[in-house]
């Protein structure tokens, strides 16, 4: 079994909620299994404001996770067009890996969730997509072949799955929304079996 890596952060349960779906098509790739991991919250002062470890969810994400997983699938909720800077915090911290190069080669794909269908999805998508390059990974999206891309009314685009709140429940994902982000999920698992191969 390898792992892929589905790291996220989530401050109202949107973007965790997409994480667990990304995680189902993850976990249909055979022999690949998904390791869900999030990132604490950041502080504007200079001191620990969270456990080592979270009360409850999946636990906190190590730059051991990185290294061990053959592919990383990465979400944020959008902050004004860019991923939240927890997030941005834990990849800063992964330095020293770039320099041993232990995500080259692997496949990455993004996810993000607004409050609106112009809430800068495609940005935040993006902005996540920039350092994942820089570590060498294979970034993919989603082809225009998922016909959940053609049908969505909500969330949903060829960078990455998306979800668009709408003021609802966070955790209220739209059929497209779920179809799209076990798409991406497949799509990784099944480019990081056949990279390993």
């Amino acid at each position: 079994m390898a792992d892929i890596l589905v790291l996220y952060y989530s401050r109202n349960g949107a973007t965790e909620t997409l994480a667990r779906e990304v995680c189902k098509g993850v976990d249909a790739v055979e022999g690949m299994s998904a390791r869900l991991r999030t990132v604490p919250t950041v502080s504007a002062v200079t001191e620990a404001i969270e456990d080592a470890v979270p009360d409850s969810g999946p636990p906190y994400a190590t730059n051991s996770d990185l290294d061990e997983c053959a592919g990383l699938i990465m979400g944020s909720p959008s902050n004004f067009g860019n991923m939240a800077a927890s997030l941005k915090y834990y990849l800063d911290g992964t330095v020293a890996d770039w320099f041993r190069g232990v995500a080259v080669g692997k496949p990455a794909g993004v996810f993000a969730s607004t409050g609106s269908l112009h809430g800068g999805q495609e940005t935040t998508l993006l902005s996540m997509a920039i350092p994942l390059l820089h570590h060498g990974m294979i970034v993919v999206g989603l082809p225009y072949t998922e016909e959940a891309l053609s049908t969505t009314t909500s969330g949903g685009t060829p960078y990455g799955p998306t979800h668009v709140t709408w003021n609802r429940k966070p955790d209220s994902l739209s059929e497209e929304e779920k179809q799209l982000a076990q798409a991406l999920g497949k799509r990784v698992a099944d480019l990081a079996r056949r990279l390993e191969d």
